[in-house]
């Protein structure tokens, strides 16, 4: 648009100027009209180059900022860094602070503890030839433990199911577990016959060993009950117990002072409850025989000990 103005003012001024001038002055302002229009495109072309120029200088400027706000970020992470690092320097310098103080309350305790080296080797002479004795005590009772439980089994599986009774050595103590289809009416404490003949063989070993105690513990399912006799599982489960303890005493003549009743109610389970056999395998009745207490501390008395 702008070479078409200029062309078009050339044309007119020429034309005013034909009317005017002389042939010879024509041609002359012809001439100076075209060089200015040669002039006129290389400063167009020399417009266009710094434009170009320019852009690519504004480009470079952002560019530029962007790397800059990029450092400064950068720079502000490092800062942070550097005083994390401070701080953990100045964390280690106080524990290494506190590790000399320890090292010299160390040297100090070091030289006290020397001084009771021949007290303690003394003190531990005494306490090998009572862990002597605690080991010989214990070996003596897994034998005896052994030895019952093999009875028990012998004289238990004349007639009766595996999965009615169970014996097992269990640290210190030998157990019986009963279940209660074999003992109980259903959902009572009522001894059954069959359990009569089961549990007059057991009293016949019991009594054999009168250096023993024995614990009948009592156990229900999950299942609630409530009826005129029982209250809960609680209730049921010592129920059962004292029925055992009581046939024991009375049906087959173990010393009461010998006997203990328990009830574990619904819990210490030994399956889930959530299928029948589970809770077919947590309703049973365990006999434990284990030694009286007093036995166990004149064990435990240091005065026990062989000089």
């Amino acid at each position: 648009m702008k070479h078409q103005i200029m062309l078009f003012l050339s044309l007119l001024f020429l034309t005013l100027l034909s009317s005017c001038v002389s042939k010879k002055e024509y041609l002359a302002l012809q001439t100076e009209l075209q060089n200015a229009n040669n002039n006129l495109s290389n400063y167009d072309q020399k417009l266009s180059t710094f434009t170009k120029k320019l852009n690519r200088c504004d480009t470079e400027k952002s560019n530029l900022k962007s790397d800059l706000s990029a450092c400064d970020t950068k720079l502000k992470l490092r800062e942070e860094q550097i005083e994390d690092l401070k701080d953990q320097i100045k964390d280690i310098r106080g524990q290494r602070d506190k590790q000399v103080e320890q090292v010299g309350d160390l040297t100090v305790l070091s030289q006290s503890a020397n001084e009771n080296i021949k007290e303690t080797l003394s003190q531990l002479e005494n306490k090998d030839k009572y862990i002597n004795l605690l080991q010989q005590a214990k070996t003596k009772a897994d034998s005896i433990n052994l030895a019952l439980a093999v009875n028990l089994k012998g004289v238990l599986s004349d007639g009766i199911e595996d999965n009615d009774v169970e014996v097992k050595v269990d640290k210190t103590v030998v157990f019986i577990n009963l279940s209660d289809k074999m003992l109980y009416n259903s959902g009572s404490a009522n001894i059954t016959n069959k359990a009569h003949s089961v549990l007059g063989k057991i009293a016949k070993i019991i009594k054999a060993r009168p250096d023993l105690e024995v614990m009948v513990e009592g156990y229900t399912d999950n299942v609630p009950i409530k009826d005129s006799c029982n209250k809960d599982n609680w209730d049921l489960s010592v129920k059962r117990a004292t029925s055992v303890v009581r046939t024991l005493q009375k049906n087959h003549g173990v010393d009461p002072n010998r006997l203990i009743a328990a009830g574990r109610g619904e819990y210490n389970s030994l399956a889930s409850n959530d299928t029948n056999d589970g809770r077919s395998m947590n309703r049973r009745t365990r006999i434990i025989i284990l030694p009286k207490l007093d036995q166990f501390y004149d064990l435990l008395n240091p005065n026990n000990v062989p000089k």
